[in-house]
């Protein structure tokens, strides 16, 4: 009898904890809710009472201007996150981060100031940076404005070179009406720090115009913060160089120069649109498969916290870099405290001087911003719960930012495990499968060409996978006579440039509490002599162990040999077998590093030397990158080297993982009009690795078990419903098993 009391006490006392823990996740879900419309405009009132800062209008035309660059939530530190999350003590105060652009001075600089309480502030504060580095006003994010000013200079160029364009072209920059030209302007903006300097190429102003280009490129020096005093340092045209567009024009009359004339356009070609042509195979007059919910929704959402069977956390989408997601717990029990986007770059290669300089480093053009509005039915399913986001950034209110983010559940249409058990006789022992259901948050970023699907998804057994899908349409240049060195032809006069894609992401692992260590298993050959055949030996393979110590060894160099398992553990709890409680990250990505160590803009992006690196969480260490690598990637404000260079044990710490996934894109002849998903995706799971004493998915009611009876007929056991739903199948499951000879 005391027994079975001592058994009803735990269960209660269980109970009340998994309560008490779903309480307090819930509760501290809103300290990373992205700021409000409200909160907003509340901090940029304040900033502007606040005489000494002089703020004005962020669309001014003038650039010598203090204005609001960026605004977007501080996150607090995770100690006081904690408090809340573990403790269900109160939230520390919310906080807004705020960028702002000191123009109007004798040495203009871009300051970052933390504005606190929200949402009624009073009080803002300096922000800081690791060894107290300076942000170089060169390094500053363009904004609309100064892409205004740089509209005009190509309009006086239009006027100097158009006749020379329509004769190469057929089109024309400026006073045009169906037949314009439009550009793209490259960054990094120089090659050296302190440098304002953009290549700009002109392409065809059509729909799909980035595969446009008409072999005319020009640098623009506008660093001087009067744009009257901006020139045009170099064009390039049909693969010749040229120091000024005078000296362009009068070699061109001369005619000492090689000329190039484009075909004539054709309106009706369509190779750069998404209009149907060829022969297609699909009926067009029905839709394909889509999604159902038959007996309605089974994940939760309240503002920013998500449920799902058994998974729970709060997610944001950080304006300069993307989604994030934080306190993620299954069961209760928190797997990770953050998992995030840091960065995404495309480094390419090409004949041009635009394709050799192009080298984005995404989070410097507000990646996070660029999460534009989804399609039901195309970027998620007709089913999904959408959402609205809203960013302050180059703009004098808060934008909205429609259907942005999207939340389902969907099948895989795969098992997520099933047995089928023959006797061998023509019939069957039993059947048992469970259908793979997972949940998906999702949002994209349509970063000027390039499209990213961005992805967090969530399995049923406790496995979480991140994962970005890219498509869109590819960076081209005009073709060249070397230009199948860098790429393919895509069209009569249009090459696809060869570029990486490398995507980092932040993992602050919190497996069975803070005091993580990190192993990697590999295996390694063994020979001995065979126990039961002393004259014959046995070579196998052991597992081989390695247990690091410090943040160096855990860092995982691009080009060298990468372990198999990467094993985070909490060697202070076992499960029921007496193994470690742990999670381990798996790849699938075949990126590579995309410059030598130390090379120039490498040092911006020097967390892209790994494939994985450890470290001891550091509130000092948010991110790994930041807005101002793209323009001043030579002296970066953020340098990933310094996370691990002090080479702290990492034995029994709060760990985080860097991890860093990517691949190479050799363009081809179906990248027209775009990059499609399929093969263009990578990422990581996050895996249980004995945190758990079976599979948790046996927890789900979706199982279906099918024995024969007495009679030798199939016995169906499930516990859901036995009609899907009219919209998927009116009939009920049905399973045979039997196989014979016919």
């Amino acid at each position: 009898m005391r027994f079975w009391w001592m058994l009803l006490v735990a269960s209660l006392a269980a109970g009340t904890a998994a309560s008490r823990s779903r309480e307090w996740a819930h509760h501290g879900a809103t300290m990373f809710a992205d700021l409000s419309p409200r909160e907003m405009n509340a901090v940029r009132d304040y900033l502007y009472s606040c005489s000494e800062l002089g703020l004005i209008s962020a669309r001014d035309k003038s650039l010598k201007k203090n204005s609001i660059l960026l605004m977007e939530l501080h996150v607090p530190r995770k100690h006081e996150a904690l408090r809340a999350l573990d403790r269900g003590q109160a939230k520390p105060p919310r906080q807004a981060r705020v960028v702002v652009q000191f123009g109007n001075q004798a040495k203009p600089n871009v300051t970052e100031y933390i504005v606190s309480p929200l949402p009624y502030p009073r009080s803002y504060q300096l922000k800081t940076f690791k060894g107290d580095r300076l942000i170089r006003f060169e390094g500053r994010p363009i904004t609309a404005v100064e892409y205004e000013h740089l509209y005009k200079v190509l309009e006086k160029v239009g006027k100097k070179i158009n006749k020379i364009l329509h004769e190469s072209t057929g089109f024309t920059f400026g006073n045009c009406t169906d037949r314009c030209l439009t550009f793209s302007d490259i960054a990094p903006r120089g090659l050296e720090s302190g440098e304002r300097r953009s290549w700009v190429m002109l392409q065809k102003f059509v729909e799909g115009y980035f595969i446009h280009p008409v072999g005319f490129e020009i640098l623009i020096n506008h660093k001087d913060l009067d744009p009257k005093k901006w020139t045009v340092e170099k064009v390039w045209y049909n693969g010749q160089y040229f120091d000024s567009l005078d000296e362009f024009v009068e070699m061109y009359e001369k005619g000492t120069i090689s000329k190039h004339k484009l075909p004539e356009h054709d309106e009706e070609d369509l190779f750069s649109t998404y209009i149907p042509r060829g022969h297609t195979n699909t009926r067009t007059n029905i839709h394909g498969a889509k999604l159902v919910e038959p007996q309605g929704r089974r994940f939760q959402v309240d503002g920013n916290f998500v449920e799902y069977a058994g998974w729970s956390f709060a997610y944001r989408v950080r304006s300069s870099a993307g989604l994030q997601i934080f306190d993620l717990r299954f069961n209760g029990e928190r797997i990770a405290y953050e998992i995030s986007l840091q960065e995404a770059i495309a480094f390419y290669s090409g004949d041009t001087p635009a394709a050799m300089q192009t080298k984005y480093i995404d989070a410097g053009w507000m990646m996070g911003t660029s999460d534009f509005e989804l399609a039901p039915g195309i970027d998620c399913p007709e089913i999904a719960h959408f959402v609205d986001l809203y960013h302050y950034y180059d703009t004098d209110k808060p934008v909205r930012y429609r259907n942005a983010l999207c939340i389902f559940e969907m099948t895989t249409g795969l098992p997520l495990r099933r047995h089928f058990n023959s006797n061998f006789q023509g019939g069957f022992n039993f059947f048992g499968g469970l259908e793979n259901q997972i949940l998906v948050i999702r949002t994209t970023s349509t970063v000027y060409n390039y499209d990213y699907i961005w992805d967090f998804i969530f399995y049923q057994n406790g496995v979480m996978e991140s994962r970005v899908s890219a498509t869109g349409y590819i960076h081209a240049t005009f073709f060249t006579e070397n230009g199948l060195d860098y790429g393919a032809k895509v069209y009569n006069y249009v090459l696809g440039n060869i570029h990486t894609h490398l995507i980092h992401y932040k993992v602050d692992l919190d497996i069975a509490g803070r005091d993580n260590s990190f192993e990697t298993i590999d295996l390694k050959y063994v020979n001995f002599t065979n126990p039961w055949s002393p004259e014959h030996t046995i070579l196998q393979s052991k597992l081989h162990r390695t247990q690091h110590q410090t943040e160096r060894s855990a860092a995982f160099r691009f080009g060298k040999k990468f372990p198999k398992y990467l094993h985070f553990y909490n060697q202070n709890q076992n499960n029921k077998w007496g193994h470690k409680r742990g999670y381990r990250i798996q790849y699938y990505s075949h990126g590579n590093s995309v410059l030598p160590r130390g090379w120039r803009e490498e040092n911006g992006i020097a967390w892209s030397r790994y494939q994985l690196a450890v470290t001891r969480h550091k509130d000092s260490e948010t991110t790994s990158s930041s807005i101002y690598t793209q323009n001043e990637p030579w002296e970066p404000l953020v340098s990933f080297e310094d996370f691990i260079r002090n080479n702290e044990n990492i034995v029994n710490q709060d760990l985080v993982a860097w991890v860093t996934v990517g691949f190479l894109h050799i363009p081809h002849s179906e990248d027209i009009p775009n990059t499609a998903t399929p093969g263009n995706a990578v990422g990581f799971f996050l895996r249980p690795f004995n945190f758990f004493d079976e599979d948790p998915s046996l927890a789900s009611r979706s199982t279906v078990i099918v024995r024969p009876d007495e009679k030798g007929q199939p016995k169906v056991q499930r516990w859901t419903p036995e009609v899907v739903g009219h919209c998927v199948s009116d009939k009920p499951f049905y399973y045979n098993g039997t196989y014979a000879g016919v």
